[in-house]
């Protein structure tokens, strides 16, 4: 091992959504902060969104799986026992430089599942303790939007209008006004004009694969330039293997492994978990010691429990005529919230949100629609004439979904890779298929000509890695308290997708960025009294 030469205040293990958000507000109050990533910097001019096959390289080097993708800062995935395929991305700016940036806030409801359904678990906070880190996240990320959907409280002006909803939003929200049902345009953490340094977005419909025009907000654009510029260190090609801990159970900070396959210690008073809710639950397993023989922070035995992977169903619908439906943004032109909230007559609990979005180039249409004898000549005849409309499920947290680690794979440096050991719940097929029919019922009446449902779509579940070290208020019923502080280690917190609860039916990035910037505040706030190591 090299010599110990590094120290901090505070450490930040991934420099994804949450870990940018956390670094640039301690960075701001004064904080020493040093954050290890085991990717790279995204270099936009090597984002393939502007080459003709581009779609193709989507397949393998630009694949948000990393089971494809198989990069060095890659860690494998066993999905042998997980019907959905995840998709996270190792870099600065993490998955948010491949996501589709579709932005949602949870609803007031989202908070109360166990109080309102007798299902899952209730968040500790309220909608209205978060509400504020929701504006700021807004206004940091750019997001284009239209203010005034019923089916959220009044909160902050969006910074922009939203992007162009085009033929394909305008004439589904004109069947969805004659079956009387909400629709809204969408909202996207895509800048509508330029906003902060960034780019308009110029409607490529390529965001999967990185954006060439640095418009898409990443928060290694939008957060980790100026965390630097206030002083942050950022070491990249770091693959943290164990977070330490001292004779007292106190964080002291973590050993990690470069690229040349060296390893070095950081000591720190304070260390923050960000690495996603797989990544995040893969490292406290892998931290056992002494102290902690179960996992760090596992005295609940609950870490790597209450996997939520949001399964997702989609439907393609062809039409008669020409809809503009290989142009972008690839996030959502409009939603719908109609059958979000519980009804008992369905047979089913909680609900789903959709999303209308542009099908893609060629190669994407054509996966979406499935396979079959007369799929070549499907695509010839529906391309640029078809919609792609996405069922997010609402996942009930249930401890049987897991994340473990794996007996035999391992990464590239011989650390244990996770396994996902998941199961699609009867009450997510039921909401599935509930939801598919009635999104085909709206292709109908948009006036589509042929639908593709799939009830549960592989390629799109697994986008959303939440709960596997959940938030609450009971020492023995979860792993981190109303301020991402772990029970069982006070200078340990987790700011990322894992300490959700619940995990709603809405896209959860805008949810993570609001959840690190109350918790990285609240760390600001106590630091004179944080008990560090000795």
């Amino acid at each position: 091992m090299a010599e110990a030469a590094l120290e901090a205040d505070v450490l930040i293990i991934g420099a994804g959504a949450s870990g940018g958000v956390t670094a640039r507000e301690l960075a701001a109050n004064g904080i020493d902060v040093l954050c290890l990533e085991q990717g790279e910097w995204p270099d936009p001019d090597k984002f393939v969104g502007r080459r003709e096959d581009w779609e193709v390289l989507a397949e393998k080097r630009w694949s948000p799986n990393p089971n494809d993708r198989l990069l060095e800062a890659d860690y494998p995935i066993n999905v042998d026992e997980c019907p959905m395929r995840p998709m996270l991305y190792n870099a600065v700016g993490g998955s948010t430089v491949l996501w589709t940036a579709l932005w949602h806030r949870l609803t007031p409801a989202d908070f109360r599942v166990r109080s309102m359904d007798g299902v899952g678990n209730d968040w500790p906070i309220s909608y209205d303790e978060l509400a504020p880190f929701y504006d700021r996240a807004e206004a940091d990320m750019g997001l284009s939007g239209l203010d005034g959907d019923p089916a959220w409280p009044d909160h902050a002006p969006y910074p922009l209008p939203p992007l162009p909803i085009g033929k394909l939003g305008t004439r589904f929200g004109a069947a969805m006004n004659r079956k009387g049902w909400h629709w809204w345009p969408g909202s996207n953490a895509i800048p509508s004009r330029a906003y902060k340094g960034r780019n308009a977005c110029v409607r490529r419909g390529t965001c999967m694969v990185g954006c060439p025009e640095n418009a898409k907000a990443a928060t290694n654009l939008t957060h980790w330039p100026e965390a630097i510029e206030l002083g942050a260190r950022l070491i990249t090609g770091a693959r943290v293997r164990e977070v330490t801990v001292d004779a007292q159970g106190l964080a002291t900070g973590a050993i990690y492994i470069d690229r040349s396959g060296e390893e070095h210690r950081v000591r720190a008073n304070v260390v923050v978990l960000c690495c996603n809710g797989v990544g995040t639950a893969r490292l406290m397993l892998l931290s056992r010691s002494a102290r902690f023989p179960d996992g760090l922070a596992n005295s609940s035995g609950l870490v790597g429990r209450g996997l939520m992977l949001h399964p997702t169903g989609s439907v393609v619908a062809a039409f008669d005529e020409p809809m503009d439906s290989w142009t972008g943004p690839f996030g959502q032109l409009v939603y719908s919230m109609q059958f979000y909230n519980s009804d008992p007559s369905r047979g089913f609990v909680r609900g789903s949100k959709w999303s209308l979005s542009p099908h893609g180039g060629p190669l994407s249409f054509a996966m979406g629609m499935g396979h079959g004898a007369d799929l070549q000549a499907g695509v010839a005849a529906a391309f640029n004439r078809a919609a792609f409309l996405t069922v997010f499920c609402e996942d009930l947290p249930e401890d049987h979904n897991r994340v473990e680690l794996d007996e035999e794979l391992t990464d590239s440096d011989g650390l244990p890779a996770p396994k996902l050991i998941y199961t699609v719940s009867e009450n997510s097929r039921k909401l599935l298929e509930f939801n598919v029919a009635r999104a085909c019922e709206a292709m109908t009446e948009m006036g589509a000509n042929a639908t593709w449902p799939m009830v549960v779509n592989p390629d799109c579940g697994g986008a959303h890695l939440l709960g596997s070290a959940r938030m609450g208020d009971d020492p023995a019923r979860s792993v981190v308290d109303r301020w991402g502080r772990t029970h069982d280690v006070p200078n340990l917190y987790i700011f990322d997708g894992s300490i959700f609860p619940s995990s709603g039916a809405v896209n959860p990035t805008g949810t993570i960025c609001a959840l690190a910037q109350r918790g990285a505040e609240q760390l600001v706030r106590e630091r004179r009294s944080q008990r560090t190591p000795t």
